[in-house]
């Protein structure tokens, strides 16, 4: 009887054991970590604070005061709820340190600021963007393009997300939360109690029916939509904020980018738009030295008609030419010192190219406005080509090192601070001031357009003789007859009311002179 022999399966062979196993991969981040535990009370306490304020304090459509209240307090309960949750952040998320927090926190409250003191409806709604995205990524860090996106959208994307890590709170027989649900079982039974039982008492007798008018608030439809509304709205927005302090977002860092692009590959059309673009700028530099005899003799048009049919098509080319740029810098090979030298030349040559070409386009605007006049979606375009030639500037700095880690927040940042820069100038005022100066020169007014600004208009506009001045702030005194509640209060239309006080409250202009 012969003995079994073993299967090669069982026993492995020396070799095979003494092969070099591999190594095991690291575990992947998650972009979306969780927090290491549960809430404290202190979190969904802040969230109901955060919903009652955003309900209460909270204005309409219009700028004021409640907007800047509402995002002061949000800020105070995310910082106060956040210190009492345990955080997954040991190394510190990327792009959130304390500088850049109080960067994000500080934009988000300049731009709800802007409300107080600014009365410009088509203003507003971009600073409230503005601080919504600066807030988001405030409490999310972000450092590189993708990384400034996920925190962007970070707070929206967990607001209803992070409502279950809340409700761990509220669960279970010991939790805390049972003890204020039952609280709260005990607040509406005694509302139900108190209603029927004020109800009959009221009916009894008419004082008393009296004093219950007085002292009971009323609601009507649009109060109970605003609770019902805006309460779960910055509840779940509160929730979401102390989530990501706890747990911030780490999206995959971004791979190295293949740098396989030959210099012929990227250099040729690179080249060739150097060129293109050289030309005319020397083409520009001739009309600019020429002036409006030379435009014309050239041309066959004005100064300001060239002007106005040339601004669009060199803002198209400013905006195109960034992810030229964008290409050429990531996929271009630098592996020797030649390629990196070609590299910034070329790209530093289109980058300062497009430059003049920016402020080609900044010269014709102006001049176009200074013969037609300021308009509000003029001076936007004129604000937005001017933050390119800023960025084309960052551009060109980032370029000499080839280092570009710090372009993305920087952009991010101009961007925010020219919006409240914008605001600082106080753009109706201006394009008031800058018709006046043209109807002084020219005799031209546009009553019709500077009728419609808004309250931020009303001290330059009060300068103008009658019957202009009142044709001109008739239908803006009759905008400002809608009194303001506390939380509307807004500088700007507050002092536009007294100036307008002896106005006679029209809605239309006669033609403009």
């Amino acid at each position: 009887m012969t003995a079994p022999t073993p299967s090669t399966s069982a026993v492995a062979s020396p070799e095979a054991a003494a092969a070099p196993q591999p190594p095991l991969l690291p575990p992947r981040t998650p972009v979306w970590p969780r927090p290491a535990g549960p809430p404290r009370p202190a979190v969904p306490a802040a969230a109901a604070a955060a919903g009652v304020v955003a309900a209460l304090a909270l204005p309409g459509p219009f700028p004021g005061i409640g907007w800047l209240l509402v995002g002061a307090a949000l800020v105070g309960l995310t910082v106060l709820a956040g210190r009492t949750v345990a955080s997954t952040d040991t190394a510190g998320p990327e792009g959130r340190g304390r500088g850049m927090t109080v960067l994000w926190t500080g934009l988000a409250l300049g731009l709800l600021a802007l409300g107080t003191v600014r009365a410009a409806e088509w203003l507003f709604p971009w600073c409230v963007l503005g601080a919504a995205l600066a807030g988001s990524v405030a409490v999310a860090g972000g450092r590189t393009v993708r990384g400034l996106l996920v925190g962007a959208v970070a707070v929206p994307c967990l607001a209803l997300g992070a409502l279950p890590w809340a409700a761990r709170r509220l669960r279970g027989p010991r939790a805390v939360g049972s003890g204020l649900l039952r609280t709260f079982a005990a607040l509406a039974v005694s509302a139900v109690l108190v209603a029927l039982f004020a109800s009959l008492l009221a009916g009894a007798d008419v004082a008393f029916a009296r004093l219950l008018t007085d002292l009971v608030p009323r609601f009507d439809v649009p109060d109970l939509t605003r609770w019902f509304t805006l309460f779960p709205l910055f509840a779940a927005g509160t929730v979401a904020a102390v989530y990501l302090r706890a747990a911030p977002p780490r999206p995959d860092p971004e791979r190295p980018a293949q740098r396989g692009l030959r210099r012929i590959e990227w250099a040729l059309p690179v080249g060739l738009l150097v060129a293109l673009f050289a030309t005319f700028v020397g083409v520009q530099v001739a009309a600019l030295f020429g002036g409006a005899d030379h435009v014309l003799r050239t041309t066959g048009l004005t100064y300001a008609e060239y002007a106005r049919g040339g601004f669009w098509q060199l803002l198209q080319v400013t905006v195109l030419t960034l992810p030229v740029l964008i290409a050429a810098a990531r996929y271009a090979s630098v592996a020797g010192v030649a390629d990196r030298a070609w590299l910034r030349g070329l790209l530093g040559m289109l980058a300062g190219l497009t430059l003049l070409i920016v402020c080609s386009a900044l010269s014709r605007m102006w001049a176009y406005q200074q013969a037609y006049g300021f308009t509000v979606l003029r001076v936007q375009v004129f604000a937005v080509e001017l933050w390119l030639g800023l960025v084309y500037l960052m551009l060109i700095a980032a370029g000499r090192r080839l280092r570009a880690g710090w372009l993305p927040r920087v952009v991010a940042v101009s961007g925010l601070a020219g919006v409240l820069a914008l605001g600082a100038l106080n753009p109706d005022r201006f394009i008031a001031e800058r018709n006046i100066e043209r109807w002084a020169a020219t005799g031209k007014i546009d009553q019709r357009y500077l009728a419609g600004l808004s309250a931020d208009a009303v001290p330059t506009l009060a300068r103008l003789p009658e019957p202009i001045r009142g044709c001109v702030l008739g239908p803006i005194a009759a905008d400002l007859d809608r009194p303001d509640g506390w939380r509307d209060w807004n500088a700007s239309r507050a002092a536009a009311r007294e100036l307008t006080r002896d106005v006679a409250r029209t809605r239309g202009c006669g033609s403009s002179p």
